[in-house]
């Protein structure tokens, strides 16, 4: 090989894609290269203009991609530092070129002709994928394998993890069942002969009617001293939960812990197949995530509950190691954190009485959307009904408004002592601006909305997320819905959130670096919460609204402005994998954080990534841009 070739096989092999290629393809891919140099202010591309029959690969240097006007006014699309390629549009699709390009330092390239390049891209799937999709699914799914391996030690293998074993592989037998119109005593004998735990009660025409438990026979027929000859229907619960095959075990496991239950049928091909439980669940993964929520459940004290918070990270680290992605363990975290709020606050009722009046516990912000992590803020507001009637209905409000008020400042209080930090903002249930009747609520969502403040807007933002957690939740929902839709009938306050979403600048610099912090704390570091996951979140939230939609979680949001046509499937994909891997980043990050002992926060350091996490991250950042021409144009505002 020549000099060149060697150079060039050198950079190639440390640069995606190129790094994917077999040895021997790269080895004839760098044979093909041309070392070639452009003085700053040299041009490689003229937009309209017969593009040179090369590929250029950036060694080192810096090339700006724009598009001029008449008048030489220039739009800058976009600048590429070392590893860059450009000319690729022109090389796939032949004819003049689409944009420019200019050299704005000294710049050596390598170039590769156009023909050899077309062919990488015939014959190798990994270059393919890598140009010809914006946000490669291959390569995020790369990125999110690498983040988990370098940056969390490994730990014993005692366990299968949840995301790799089906449900369907995970039944050890045919479901054990008996007709529905049997006794209850012919219900415990089979139960006791076939060693199971769970029978399935079929009706005549050997549906599934229902399912007993031997929790139901210890709870339902002994302690309650019921005829051991009754039907098994008198006991069944029904109808039965189903989880297909198909799904992961951790989907399972959600689900048995979101609806409390132990059992599920297990479905394939319209037939059930078999039956889970949680006790497999927790023999399959080792340390349990349901054994966890049992324990909080089960808990009668305060204390126990600020010490079975502490524990919250010791079964989430597991889930992050096998390849839970971000949205999941946000969605396991917020299940567990509303398992300990739900313990709290009934033990409160029970030291405080009975509330005068029905109320709702709203979840605000990451909590509400379900996307929470381990450095989560409390964020979180209060309705109650308010009293009826004239009579003493000043006192009655006034009664209502002290224990609601006592109410959410013991709460806040306990929260903390179980980890949870009180927001900065004040935006918690034991300020009097978040704790209001269903009336004040009603009222405070009206007055922002037909007469919007940039300042209240901004302010109002983190309710449009609230969810019903504790309580009467259908009157919490209630208040959202009637938000939502006040919010969707207001072009004026939809534009006040349209601007808000445009504040927002990705951390990348002129040239596509990384701006981090200069100096302080957190110096060398980026916040990818404000900086990269916040403009997914406002944009997300802003579609939803103009749809009037209630639902909270980004992901679901971006999902409804794919459907009703705001966001095409493309760009749907590409806001979807870059928001879940913007969050794995800073959940890997904090619990990283955690394991040295040190408090988890939002700040990393980008030098700390590899060469892959740093291009999907800078792919991600670049991406809102994207969001916000689409929110200029679906606003009407001005670029």
């Amino acid at each position: 090989m020549s000099d060149d070739s060697n150079v060039a096989a050198e950079f190639l092999g440390r640069t995606l894609p190129f790094s994917e290629l077999p040895a021997d393809v790269l080895a004839r891919t760098a044979a093909q290269c041309a070392v070639d140099f452009f003085p700053s202010g040299s041009v490689l591309l003229s937009r309209g203009q017969k593009a040179p029959d090369d590929v250029y690969v950036i060694q080192s240097g810096a090339v700006k991609i724009f598009l001029a006007d008449d008048a030489g006014v220039e739009t800058l699309a976009d600048f590429r530092g070392e590893g860059g390629v450009v000319g690729v549009l022109s090389a796939v699709r032949g004819g003049p070129a689409h944009l420019s390009a200019a050299a704005v330092e000294d710049t050596f390239v390598f170039r590769l002709p156009a023909q050899v390049f077309r062919d990488l891209l015939a014959t190798q799937p990994a270059m393919a994928r890598y140009f010809l999709k914006n946000f490669s699914e291959s390569y995020v799914a790369k990125a999110f394998a690498e983040l988990r391996r370098r940056r969390l030690p490994p730990r014993a293998e005692s366990s299968l993890p949840l995301f790799a074993v089906r449900v369907g592989d995970a039944v050890r037998r045919a479901p054990v069942t008996l007709p529905a119109s049997a006794d209850i005593r012919r219900a415990a004998e089979v139960m006791a002969e076939e060693g199971v735990g769970s029978i399935l009660a079929v009706d005549a025409q050997g549906g599934v009617a229902g399912i007993v438990t031997d929790k139901d026979l210890r709870y339902k027929v002994v302690a309650q001293g019921l005829n051991y000859n009754w039907p098994v229907s008198e006991v069944m619960s029904a109808p039965v939960r189903t989880v297909p095959a198909e799904q992961d075990c951790f989907e399972a496991l959600l689900s048995m812990m979101k609806h409390q239950i132990h059992h599920l049928a297990v479905e394939q091909g319209g037939r059930v197949t078999g039956v889970i439980t949680s006790h497999d669940l927790m023999v399959l993964q080792g340390r349990s995530p349901f054994g966890l929520f049992s324990e909080i459940e089960r808990e009668r004290g305060f204390d126990g509950l600020y010490q079975l918070a502490a524990k919250v990270p010791l079964v989430i680290r597991p889930l992050v190691e096998e390849g839970a992605r971000a949205g999941s363990v946000g969605r396991m975290i917020a299940l567990l954190n509303e398992a300990l709020l739900d313990r709290i606050l009934s033990l409160l009722q029970e030291e405080l009485g009975p509330p005068p009046a029905p109320f709702s516990w709203l979840l605000l912000g990451s909590e509400g959307r379900r996307e929470q992590t381990f450095r989560t803020d409390q964020d979180n507001a209060l309705v109650y009904k308010p009293p009826e009637g004239a009579a003493g209905g000043a006192e009655a409000a006034a009664l209502a408004r002290d224990y609601f008020l006592n109410f959410g400042r013991a709460a806040i209080t306990h929260l903390k002592r179980c980890g949870f930090p009180p927001c900065p903002f004040g935006i918690m249930a034991s300020e009097p601006r978040c704790n209001r009747s269903a009336t004040d609520w009603d009222a405070f969502f009206r007055r922002i909305i037909a007469a919007p403040e940039p300042e209240q807007v901004m302010e109002a933002t983190i309710f449009f997320d609230m969810r019903a957690g504790f309580g009467f939740l259908e009157l919490g929902e209630s208040v959202k819905e009637a938000a939502c839709r006040a919010a969707a009938a207001n072009e004026v306050f939809l534009g006040f959130m349209a601007r808000d979403c445009l504040r927002a600048r990705p951390p990348l610099s002129f040239f596509r670096g990384f701006l981090v912090e200069k100096n302080g704390e957190h110096k060398n570091t980026l916040d990818i919460k404000e900086r990269g996951i916040l403009p997914f979140v406002d944009f997300a939230r802003l579609m939803a609204l103009k749809l009037g939609a209630v639902e909270s979680n980004t992901l679901s949001r971006l999902a409804l402005a794919r459907d009703a046509g705001l966001v095409s499937t493309g760009l749907h994909a590409d806001l979807s994998q870059a928001f879940e891997f913007l969050s794995q980043v800073r959940l890997v990050h904090q619990l990283r954080l955690m394991e040295q002992g040190r408090q988890p926060d939002n700040h990393v350091d980008p030098a700390s990534l590899s060469e892959l996490e740093r291009r999907t991250l800078k792919e991600a950042f670049g991406l809102v841009g994207a969001m916000q021409s689409l929110v200029r144009e679906e606003f009407h505002l001005p670029g």
